[in-house]
């Protein structure tokens, strides 16, 4: 399934139903009074979180919502049919805001939520709830509620525990599939990863956590530059960010080039992405010694948590995993 963290759509509340102007006309009560039944309600959209889904995906082919109007009142003061609410699934870490003012509607999380996205109009009153002791026979009723339409973007940040990130080719998607069941596409050249790939991992140390191995960034990503801000976002709701540097070059000033660029482009994008605890890790040490220049490196980063490992090897990695799990449950809540 393609992933898909962004889209447009426009959703339809049904309008009420019309009130209905009736009068009792049974034998021998040939002047009965009003009996004009309430028109029924609109159907609402609303909006559900659901554990299942993982993308907007639903969203590429489909993108108008509409739910049933109410029907008519009828005589002998039969309410009308309400029409059926429309329910839409969307992943947990979905952000809805309002097209047309800007504004944030809400920020969906908690898996099994519900919220009513825009209400269904009321329907109309019939004549029978207009009679009075000065008029006995009202030959008025009220027109159904009108229902309302918003245009609304959705946009997906994932909540994952850790977000591993680096330049293009840097392992990550290797390191992904060695500690997790995920299988994300890997190979020797820039942009493998197309999309974010989430892993659940388990350790003999604390409860599984959530990781999600997030595209490589290049220089310019805050700006749109290769895969660029569309990956930005996912970031944001990490606990912990796990920083992978090829090593394998032995070129100690191209590491640490590298290195400065991903966490520039992550400061420009958002400077909060600064505060979030960063485990450094050099990877790819099974293709060429990098013992000086990992050296190098971790001199210069002196007041970082430096892992030297192999991805694909598992050397380092459960180390590595227990940093990670120590580092969580210091920042539990954050």
């Amino acid at each position: 399934m393609k992933f898909v963290d962004e889209a447009v759509i426009i959703v339809e509340s049904g309008k009420g139903g019309a009130g209905c102007v009736s009068f009792r006309r049974e034998k021998f009560i040939p002047k009965g009074g009003p009996d004009g039944g309430d028109g029924g309600e609109g159907g609402s959209i609303m909006l559900k979180v659901s554990s299942q889904k993982r993308t907007l995906y639903q969203f590429r082919d489909r993108r108008h919502f509409r739910a049933q109007s109410g029907t008519p009142g009828q005589g002998r003061k039969k309410t009308g049919k309400s029409g059926k609410d429309v329910v839409i699934e969307i992943p947990p870490g979905t952000l809805v805001s309002d097209i047309e003012t800007g504004g944030l509607i809400k920020d969906f999380v908690v898996p099994g939520e519900i919220f009513v996205l825009a209400r269904g109009g009321r329907g109309g009153r019939g004549n029978a709830r207009f009679k009075t002791s000065t008029n006995r026979t009202p030959r008025f009723s009220q027109p159904g509620e009108p229902g309302q339409t918003l245009k609304i973007r959705l946009e997906l940040k994932l909540l994952a525990d850790v977000g591993i990130v680096g330049l293009p080719n840097a392992g990550k998607s290797t390191l992904i599939r060695t500690i997790s069941s995920a299988r994300p596409k890997t190979g020797d050249y820039p942009f493998t990863t197309l999309s974010p790939n989430l892993g659940v991992v388990y350790t003999q140390w604390s409860e599984p956590f959530v990781v999600a191995d997030i595209p490589g960034l290049i220089e310019g990503a805050h700006e749109g530059a290769g895969l660029g801000i569309r990956f930005l976002r996912h970031i944001e709701r990490t606990r912990v960010l796990v920083h992978m540097v090829d090593i394998s070059t032995i070129d100690v000033h191209v590491a640490l080039k590298s290195y400065q660029t991903v966490n520039r482009e992550m400061a420009l994008y958002d400077r909060a992405l600064e505060e979030k605890p960063q485990i450094v890790v050099l990877n790819k040490i099974d293709i060429a010694d990098p013992t000086e220049a990992a050296a190098v490196f971790e001199k210069a980063l002196e007041n970082k948590r430096v892992h030297r490992i192999s991805a694909l090897e598992g050397t380092g990695v459960g180390q590595l995993l227990s940093d990670i799990v120590q580092v969580l449950e210091n920042t539990h809540g954050a």
